[in-house]
């Protein structure tokens, strides 16, 4: 069955978008360009990875067509041992951040999209858009193969980086023919959620129908502004104290699925433990337990078995629910300044070029940090 099957007859659906931030964690994948050369380099571990959260859905950045070929060859390979659909997805362009033609930024699609249809992946995915104009433009080209079309923006409750509303920014990828909308990367899960809700509110006051989707970061981002996470200093190299616990995630899952969220999933920053908590929180609700929870007690009911009286005091899902957990680091504060550039599409520092970023530009940049 479908994505548009499933969510018409009102199931969730759990996807993964985590793939390209954990397998830079084990060595796979160089922050910065953040491409998953892994797919075609190290097959091995993309598998594992994708092994590792085997009931999600597989969401495949973009990247250069062995890449994509490889990675498409390898998510469907572990999606068949199970119920698990293919995504082939695209993302934001520098050339619309360089000011380039609506022909020129579509005529990037349609190569990417290339792969995705010779390996005739299940729906496809624009993923990661900034400015809901060039989101529309990347639904119009999706739209041409005929496979179901979801669209998802890395914007929070205040809108795009343009100023367009979260409800406006619905209503335009909807009309120009997504089925399914909503937020991905960015944002932390309470955040994103918050910014679907008012999707969903914008797309219903327009008359028009949807499904909506949520795929928000690992992170706690309250300090964030319109740019998220990759505007806080701690990105991407310090973000490890922000990262949830797993029965944060409960407590995600079940905020997307009250709003009315169907399709419920995480990005940057996830992990199969992060993955596996939202899908046992919903277990109820889909009919069954994911993979792996027969090493996972409910709400901690593994420490029964603890050694130590006090561990297994925790045995209980009041304990968990109500813990404020502590970071450990007495000399940081709690939230960050954002830097706050206001850079954005046009900006001379947004500017593609092929050649590497030389040193007299670093130092431009490194003067400005300061």
């Amino acid at each position: 069955m479908g994505i548009l099957e499933r969510l018409n007859a009102g199931e969730v659906v759990i996807g993964d978008g985590g793939f390209v931030f954990a397998l830079e964690k084990r060595g796979y994948v160089k922050a910065g360009p953040w491409t998953p050369e892994a797919a075609a380099e190290h097959p091995e571990a993309g598998e594992k990875q994708t092994k590792d959260q085997r009931q999600s859905l597989r969401l495949l950045p973009w990247g250069g067509a062995q890449i994509n070929e490889a990675a498409c060859d390898l998510a469907r390979e572990v999606a068949n041992e199970g119920d698990a659909l293919v995504a082939g997805g695209v993302s934001q362009t520098p050339s619309y951040l360089s000011c380039k033609s609506e022909k020129d930024v579509k005529a990037i699609f349609k190569k990417q999209l290339d792969v995705f249809v010779k390996k005739d992946v299940d729906f496809l995915i624009a993923e990661y858009f900034e400015h809901v104009e060039e989101a529309v433009w990347a639904v119009e080209v999706l739209k041409e193969t005929g496979k179901p079309v979801a669209a998802s923006l890395c914007i929070g409750p205040d809108g795009d980086m343009h100023g367009v509303s979260a409800a406006e920014c619905a209503v335009k990828l909807v009309k120009a023919g997504a089925e399914i909308v909503g937020v991905n990367c960015h944002f932390d899960p309470l955040t994103c959620v918050k910014a679907v809700k008012l999707m969903k509110e914008g797309v219903e006051k327009a008359g028009l129908k949807a499904h909506y989707m949520v795929q928000p970061l690992a992170f706690h981002t309250p300090d964030c502004n319109c740019q998220g996470f990759i505007d806080l200093p701690e990105f991407p190299f310090g973000l490890e104290p922000r990262i949830l616990t797993r029965w944060d995630m409960h407590k995600y899952a079940r905020e997307a699925y009250n709003v009315g969220i169907r399709f419920i999933g995480g990005c940057c920053g996830f992990e199969p433990y992060h993955i596996r908590a939202v899908a046992e929180e919903l277990a109820t609700d889909r009919g069954f337990l994911p993979a792996g929870s027969e090493k996972h007690g409910s709400w901690g009911a593994g420490l029964e078995m603890h050694t130590k009286p006090w561990v297994r005091a925790r045995a209980r899902r009041g304990y968990w629910e109500e813990l404020k957990p502590a970071s450990g680091r007495p000399l940081c504060p709690s939230m960050s300044t954002p830097d706050s550039w206001g850079v954005t599409k046009g900006d001379a520092a947004l500017m593609q070029q092929k050649e590497a970023t030389s040193q007299d530009q670093l130092k431009q940049l490194f003067d400005r940090s300061k």
